[in-house]
Formats: C-alpha cells, structure tokens, sequence
C-alpha cells in the first residue's frame, strides 16, 4: 500500500532536485508512510515510524556526536529515510559523521543538489499515500463483496481457491491439519512442482497466529475452522511479503470456506472429494502425469516406488443383490469404516465412495506383506460394518503406477462378481470368483453378449410371451449341477411339475439338458445374462425406468 523510498526518489518533484543516495542503500525498499519536513534536530520523539524526513539541515548541530545521535533516534523510531537540501546549511556535502551514522544504521540518507520546494514533494507523496490508501480500501470492498457472494452461494473449495488466485495471482493451497492438501489452484504455474513434498514442506511451517506470513517458505497462512473446531490451513504462496489486501484475501476465503464445510454436514466430504478426484484421473488416464502422482503424494499417499491393490468395497444389502440401492449414508459410512481400517493397518490409501459403494488404492511399502496387510485390513472392515456385512475385493498387486488402473478396475470387477455368488469371504480376488469373473472381465464384449442372445434368446421370449418360468427353471437346474431332485427342491416345485418344464426346456431350445456341453454352455449364457443385466440396472439414469 505504501510507496518505497526508492519510489518516492523516482518522483518526478524529486528528480528536479536531482537526488543522490549517500547512505544506507540497503534500506531503499522500506515503504514510505508519510512524507514529514522537520527542522529540528530533536524530532524523533514526535514520529510514529515510516516518514520519511525532509530537512535543509539548517537546524542541525556540526559536532559529530550530535550527529550521531540524530541519526540513532530517527533510526530508533523507524524512519524511513532521510532527504537533505545542500543549498543552506551544507553546501558540498554532508558531514562525514552524519554519513558514516546512516550507514551503520542501514537509513537512507539523500542529499538534494538543487533547491526544492519540500511543500510540493509532501503533497506528491502524501498524496500518492492517500490514493494508494483509497484504492486499498475499495479493493477490500472487492474482496468482501466477492467471498459475502460466494458464501451465501454456498461455494465448493475450487471455486473459492480460484478466486483467491485470481484476485491475487498467487498460487493458493487448502490442506488439512495433517497437511494433506484437499485442493488448489496453482495460478498458473506448474502443479507439480507447487505439490511435490508438500506434506514434509508443510510440517515445518508454523506461524503462531491464525493468519501469519513465513519468510522462510513465502508462505502466507491462515488457519480456517468455525465454532471453535480448525480443521485446515489456507496457504498462499508469495515469495515476497504480502501486502495487506492478501491477508484480507485469505481471511475471507478461510470463512467462506469454513461455512462450507458447516452447511456440507459433512466432516469427511473434503478429503474424500480430494481422493476421489485422484483416483478418477488414474481411472481416466493410463499414463498418469507427474502433477497426478505429485497430487496424491500431496494428500499423503506416494505412489511411486510402492506396492499397489485396487480395493472395492460393496455393501450387500438384505433382500438384494443390486449395490446401487445403498444410500448415501451407508456409503459414507463404509468409506469411514474403510479409513479407519487403513489407519489401523498403518497403510496409506486413496478411499472415495462411488455410485456403487468404496473405491480405494493401497499404497504399500515394498518389503509389506501385501496378503497380511490386506487380510487385517478387510477383517477390520467386516468388523466395523458387522450390522450390514458387504464384499471387500482386490484387484493385482502391480508395482508401478501405471498400473494403478488395471488393479482399480480388477477389484471393482472381482466385487460386482463376488456379490452374484454370494460366497461369504472377508477378501475376494480374482482367483476366488473363477467364471463368473472371468465374464465380469468380459463385461461390455459384444460377442459374450451375443452368444448369451443365441443360447437364451428362445426361452426368454417364451417367458415373456406366456408368463412362464423356464428360464428360472434352467438355472436351479445348472446351480445344482443336474441334480434334477436337487433343483426341484430348489425351486420349491414337486419333481412331477418340475420334470414337465425340464422337458419344456428341450424342447424350446433343441437341446438334451443331460449334455455336459449344452449344461455348461446354458450356464455360461445365464452368468453373462445376469452380469448385463445388472450393469444396466447400475448404469447412471435406468433406475427411474
């Protein structure tokens, strides 16, 4: 807000005087508060720090000492500098003692060559001062306009951020108490490089005080949280010392974004947005880039030089088998419970909740007993949601993040398949679901999808064209594994009635039941035909139809 002493110099008023810097050239960059002709040479008592001193030194003592001590006041007190006219009292130049005072004490000291009239440069200095003030406080009216707006409208974090970077063009930071970074907005620089080793850059940056500037990080911080609960730091990263329209920009945005968190109700909504971001990106990128790895690092979670199991969780709720009838409650409720279970297990791990029911990725060290780890991990689980048990699967353990995407979609695959066959394990892998995994594998291949239409495609419309159940039939039929007494019970029909639709069977489809063959091949039919008919009750927009 306020002008430099190398500023004001460059004021045209100045310049006629033609100016000259004999000492303390270091203290050039210390802002000018107001601009103060004083001839007396006991003055400092009377100033209030930042003025910057005019005199013609006509009252100023010659002896040395006095000198001196002219100097340490004025320095005592935080002037800003000060201007000497050589025309009435020192004609050449200034006393070597006043010099050599200046010096020590880092204050500028410049002497004028040419007469000026001290009258006008207050006026161009005060004045400049006075704007400067003006455009301050019009900018804060800015400022508290703009984040009034986006609290009443009840703005996400990134929405915030950005406007903080924009009205500072300063790259800006939302992190957790445990310096986990939820969002940011890097204001045009590189990402990656704003992110990488943030955690560990973070810990050693405190200020005391809710809003503080670190000279050592160029970091502006404030602390953001409502109703006496902190829960994160807001960051504003300035390599020089803010000015005072940052701070107000910070404040402003840490109680936009406290309010926020209070409306959202939701205590864990902001981590889980962050880690659910991430794992969308790895999902969407098969070469994930170095601000993607930088961004999960960030939110404590490395991924390079670690082992890594794609993680599905899924609740299976009484009476279905359809995940997608969870609430959100629940799914909240089965994150929380599969944090926790990380934490436990001292593992890092993205978790975010999906349509679906928990998507996670372990990071695990490299010596980790990734089997150990997983088991404890999915036992704590089990535990926690012992009133409504769910499926907890897990894709390959890749070493590599470009591999973080195979083993995603592999535990989502092998959980979609476990819940259709209804094997109670506390972990489920690939090797554990066998066909029926296989075909999930194979879920969306228009060739599975048509050799189910040609083994099936007879029976069904039968059914739907009389109301029959002989597809039904045909399944407690291949579950049993042939065992016609077996399935009849299965299907809680006498073995009169349930032989009469076997035989119906045969004859819609031209197949003897009794074939090994034509078993396995109608068995196959009925897992594809399930698998697809379940990812379309999952798709986004069929369960209103």
């Amino acid at each position: 807000m306020y002008p430099t002493v190398a500023e004001v110099l460059a004021l045209p008023v100045l310049r006629q005087g033609r100016p000259h810097v004999v000492a303390g050239a270091a203290g050039l960059d210390a802002p000018v508060r107001w601009a103060h002709v004083a001839e007396i040479a006991d003055i400092a008592h009377l100033l209030r720090g930042g003025e910057l001193v005019l005199t013609t030194g006509v009252a100023l003592p010659d002896d040395g000492p006095a000198l001196a001590r002219y100097v340490a006041d004025l320095a005592g007190v935080g002037a800003a500098g000060v201007v000497v006219e050589l025309v009435r009292h020192w004609s050449d130049r200034l006393p070597s003692a006043l010099v050599d005072a200046a010096e020590e004490h880092g204050l500028p000291l410049v002497t004028l060559s040419r007469e000026t009239r001290f009258v006008s440069v207050t006026e161009a200095v005060n004045g400049q001062i006075v704007d400067a003030q003006v455009a301050e406080l019009r900018a804060a009216e800015r400022v508290h306009e703009t984040f009034t707006a986006l609290t009443v409208a009840g703005a996400e974090p990134g929405v915030v951020l950005g406007e903080v970077a924009r009205l500072t063009e300063q790259p800006v930071v939302l992190e957790t108490l445990s310096h986990e970074v939820l969002a940011y907005d890097a204001a045009g620089t590189d990402p990656a490089e704003l992110l990488t080793g943030w955690p560990a850059r973070s810990r050693v940056v405190q200020v005391g005080e809710r809003t503080g500037y670190h000279p050592g990080s160029g970091w502006l911080v404030t602390v953001v949280g409502a109703r006496g609960h902190d829960w994160g730091r807001l960051v504003l990263v300035c390599a020089d010392q803010p000015p005072h329209r940052h701070r107000v920009v910070a404040e402003r945005a840490a109680s936009a974004l406290a309010v926020y968190r209070l409306v959202a109700k939701d205590s864990d909504g902001l981590e889980r947005q962050a880690h659910r971001a991430v794992l969308t990106e790895l999902l969407a990128s098969p070469a994930p880039t170095a601000e993607l790895l930088a961004r999960a690092s960030a939110l404590s979670v490395p991924l390079s030089g670690r082992q890594l199991v794609g993680l599905a969780v899924r609740p299976r709720l009484t009476g279905t088998t359809r995940p997608a009838l969870a609430t959100p409650p629940v799914l909240r409720e089965l994150a929380e419970a599969t944090v926790l279970a990380a934490r436990r297990a001292k593992v890092s791990a993205l978790v975010a909740t999906d349509d679906l029911g928990v998507r996670a990725l372990v990071a695990l060290s490299p010596q980790a007993n990734a089997d150990a780890v997983l088991h404890r991990l999915a036992t704590d689980v089990h535990e926690a949601r012992g009133s409504a048990p769910g499926v907890l699967a897990v894709g390959t353990t890749v070493t590599s993040p470009a591999d973080a995407r195979r083993t995603l979609l592999e535990a989502g695959q092998v959980a979609a398949a476990a819940l259709g066959t209804g094997a109670e394990r506390v972990l489920h892998r690939l090797s554990d679901v066998r066909l029926r995994g296989l075909l999930h594998l194979l879920e969306g291949d228009e060739r599975v999808t048509a050799f189910a239409a040609r083994e099936l495609g007879p029976l069904l419309q039968r059914d739907a064209a009389t109301g029959s159940r002989l597809v039904q039939a045909l399944r407690h039929y291949c579950e049993q594994g042939g065992n016609k007494s077996a399935a009849a019970a299965a299907a809680h029909t006498s073995r009169t009635a349930y032989y009469q639709q076997l035989a119906r069977i045969e004859q819609v489809l031209g197949v003897r039941l009794e074939d090994p063959e034509s078993m396995l091949s109608l068995y196959v039919a009925l897992l594809a035909l399930d698998i697809t008919r379940r990812s379309d009750e999952d798709s986004p927009g069929r369960g209103a139809q």
